[in-house]
């Protein structure tokens, strides 16, 4: 099924929007609520918005019908926010930027040495291919909710909409809380891949010697890099990430057909789809094969983009959803690709492994196709993830920005900040960089700090994605579709994704490296405790008196109660 089969079909051009009811599953201000906020609006952006339909989807399931049409900016508001930041997004634009913060050079490259010990080429090969798969599960159920809440708060408002009332404020603190982590995980570990990999290049042609406090300071200084380029405005993040798709798309094509056709000689068939490497230390190969998918999960993370830049897309209920699923199965494609050519090519897995470089790709670059033209192939990979970085600097900027425009961050009078140039949160820019070089830091002592970072990442991202749609699942038949929906597949797909994220929540916070010692040991768990813990506190202290809660005075959302039962 694609994700054009799951759009339901538009109304007539003429057709006008119904008359909306006075209430509805989702509280007053819900999708069939008034057709303004009921407390104070917030920031948001405007557009035009298709007309949804109107008639149930599936019969054994009945739902409640769609949304009226109505404008971007009348959606948004009846959401409990108004239009700030600038809405100059194509639908294009808004998948560029998720497809490029999965971007395959990045991820499946930045931790294929980690696939090479951790199960090897069988489990780079076939843990793509199962991976992508169930991963596109998880962002068909985020697409359907997507289409109903186009607002950059994205996951945490959902889980507010979806929850039962009581309890809405706390599902929804807590999805926020994991999505935050998620989000600053993930630009600490693109932008450190970037730097590893940028390392290797000046190694190559310069002698520059690779160390871990040199590749902090080439972190720290790529992360300087990205603030300044989304500082600048959503102008010209959306041009580049535009360039950045057809950069990742030839970029594939042209190593791939490289390694294809350039190398005397290939790895057998045999090798690619079978070979099973265990450098880990443990001694269960089903234990090695479970968390050496995490080489594939890390790649698939950071899709949730497409829904952070809602406010700033035009056409918004449809084109994030789309951008989602797009995304996903997009990279799923070029990824197999790029695993396959890289794969086949390996001329000495011993070398690739003790290379100097420090980045097993970048010897399998040299050693198949000569140091010249492995050399600019490596470019293309380090351009790539110069890429992907910047766009994830973006979308955790918006969702650091919709989170502290609802008051859940210290200081969020001060996060929440649009400069009137540009119409772009540019403090929220620069506390995702200062978060994720935070992250980065361990590294200097802890030779596993890179792999617990991308942990962290998927750990806090998949949290956050799949707790909306739990409570999808929960609610049944009173969610309110947008025009984008999944019709009669809804529940089997959000039951595949929460039964998903289950399992890699579990397998990533394992240990991956035997023996365990402070030196090889996976933070992951206490960095996920950590702000769990921070966010408890805070939660019972004080926020639960006044998080989404607009009689309280504070910064906080949107107006209307949570829309589940009591």
């Amino acid at each position: 099924m694609t994700n054009d089969e799951a759009v339901a079909a538009e109304p007539p051009p003429d057709a006008t929007p119904a008359p909306q009811s006075p209430t509805g599953p989702n509280g007053p201000a819900g999708p069939n609520g008034p057709a303004g906020p009921v407390g104070p609006a917030r920031p948001a952006g405007s557009g035009d918005l298709p007309a949804a339909p109107a008639a149930p989807v599936a019969p054994a399931a009945p739902v409640a019908p769609a949304a009226p049409a109505v404008s971007d900016e009348e959606r948004l508001a009846q959401l409990g926010y108004t239009q700030v930041l600038a809405r100059r997004m194509s639908a294009f634009s808004n998948y560029a930027v998720s497809f490029t913060i999965i971007s395959v050079l990045s991820g499946c490259l930045t931790l294929y040495l980690f696939g090479m010990n951790t199960g090897g080429p069988v489990l780079i090969t076939w843990g793509w291919a199962g991976v992508g798969l169930m991963t596109l599960f998880v962002g068909l159920a985020m697409a359907e909710i997507c289409s109903a809440y186009p607002t950059s708060a994205g996951l945490y408002f959902w889980a507010h909409r979806l929850a039962p009332r009581r309890s809405a404020a706390a599902w929804a603190w807590f999805a926020g809380w994991f999505n935050v982590l998620g989000q600053v995980a993930v630009t600490a570990g693109i932008d450190f891949g970037a730097a590893s990999f940028l390392g290797a290049y000046l190694n190559l042609q310069f002698g520059f010697e690779v160390t871990p406090g040199r590749t902090i300071l080439l972190f720290a200084a790529i992360l300087v890099l990205h603030g300044l380029l989304n500082t600048f405005g959503v102008g010209i993040v959306a041009f580049l990430n535009n360039v950045s798709v057809w950069w990742h798309a030839c970029g594939v094509v042209v190593i791939v057909g490289a390694l294809t056709f350039v190398p005397d000689s290939h790895r057998p068939a045999s090798f690619v789809f079978t070979e099973f490497v265990n450098n880990t230390g443990w001694g269960s190969g089903f234990y090695v094969v479970m968390i050496g998918l995490l080489m594939a999960q890390y790649t698939f993370t950071g899709y949730d983009a497409s829904a952070h830049m809602t406010e700033e897309t035009r056409d918004a209920a449809v084109a994030g959803p789309r951008g989602i699923v797009r995304s996903i199965w997009t990279s799923w494609i070029a990824g197999f690709v790029l695993l396959l050519g890289f794969t086949f090519a390996i001329q000495s897995y011993e070398g690739a492994l003790a290379s100097p470089t420090g980045a097993p790709p970048a010897q399998i670059l040299l050693d198949a196709l000569g140091a010249t033209t492995g050399k600019l192939l490596l470019l293309v990979v380090i351009g790539a993830q110069l890429f992907c970085g910047m766009a994830s600097v973006t979308a955790n900027s918006r969702m650091i920005y919709a989170f502290s425009r609802d008051g859940a961050l210290p200081f969020s009078r001060v996060w929440h900040t649009v400069s009137p140039r540009t119409r772009t949160p540019v403090a929220a820019v620069w506390l995702a960089a200062l978060g994720a070089l935070a992250l980065g830091l361990p590294y200097l002592i802890n030779e596993t700090a890179y792999a617990a970072v991308t942990s962290i990442a998927v750990i806090g991202l998949y949290i956050a994605y799949v707790i909306p749609t739990l409570l999808r699942l929960l609610r049944r038949e009173d969610f309110v579709r947008g025009p984008w929906h999944l019709g009669r597949w809804s529940r089997p797909v959000g039951v595949v994704a929460v039964a998903w994220v289950a399992v890699i929540t579990v397998l990533f916070m394992l240990p991956q490296v035997s023996p365990v010692t402070w030196g090889t040991f996976n933070d992951a768990p206490l960095a996920v405790l950590a702000v769990l813990g921070f966010a408890a506190a805070w939660w019972l202290v004080s926020a639960r008196h006044w998080f989404l809660e607009p009689a309280s005075g504070r910064d906080g959302p949107p107006s209307g109660p949570a829309g589940g039962t009591p």
